[in-house]
């Protein structure tokens, strides 16, 4: 079987909300809806929580994530990006455990609502495309790009925003010849590891999309998301669930 790691970024220290990532969200701390999304699926070979909080370690324990590391406080700063958290926990277990997954699966603890199978699905997506360096969660956008206007004030003319080959005036065209768009979210990230040590990138050159219900898009950042998010949970959506 392909080894393939659920690595979920979990940090201390939120500002827009003290404690998130173990904040009580539905009846469950946040953390354990992505911990629970890994542990469902059938394809998932093992789930490690990268934090630098001992408070989140501990829960992460208490619902059956790994915790093999504490990451380091200079990994756990605002500006700090995936791909250094990343590189950091595949280096550690290889050094530490001689452990290569040949997937590693990202699950953003701030997209909790996920539909069953949505793990199997995309890793089933990468494996199907030898191409592919990663499959990505994406929507379809409510409201289509290239039908929208760069504006520089009531005194200045706009210009369009997008530009469409073969299509003069795509602000103008029918929604049904303008090319699909889709939106990237926090659900998941699909990752070929060897993609990550030679590129140098969590995403690769090819990235194939993961389609998934608009309903799902939750992304909370603010406590009036949290409210909003948890009344979805309550909804009769099929979703993965802790407990």
């Amino acid at each position: 079987m392909i080894e393939s790691l659920a690595l979920i970024p979990a940090r201390g220290g939120s500002k827009g909300i003290p404690g998130k990532n173990i904040r009580d969200f539905a009846g469950y701390p946040l953390l354990a809806w992505s911990i629970a999304a890994a542990q469902q699926s059938e394809l998932v070979t093992r789930v490690i929580v990268s934090t630098d909080d001992e408070r989140i370690a501990a829960v992460a324990r208490e619902h059956g994530a790994e915790t093999p590391f504490m990451r380091p406080a200079d990994l756990a700063q605002d500006t700090t990006t995936d791909l250094p958290v990343f590189e950091h926990a595949i280096q550690w277990l290889e050094d530490h455990e001689g452990y290569c997954p040949e997937i590693v699966v990202q699950l953003r603890p701030t997209s909790p609502v996920r539909p069953n199978g949505l793990l199997d699905r995309g890793i089933r997506g990468l494996l199907e495309h030898r191409d592919a360096d990663c499959v990505r969660g994406v929507v379809p956008v409510a409201q289509n790009p290239f039908k929208m206007w760069r504006c520089d004030g009531d005194d200045n003319p706009m210009t369009p925003l997008l530009q469409v080959e073969g299509i003069a005036e795509p602000y103008n065209a029918p929604r049904q010849v303008l090319p699909s768009v889709c939106w990237q979210t926090g659900h998941i990230d699909v990752i070929r590891v060897s993609s990550i040590k030679q590129k140098r990138s969590l995403t690769g050159n090819v990235i194939y999309p993961l389609v998934i219900d608009p309903r799902y898009a939750v992304d909370i950042d603010d406590l009036s998301d949290w409210a909003k998010y948890e009344a979805l949970t309550r909804s009769g959506l099929e979703m993965v669930t802790p407990g």
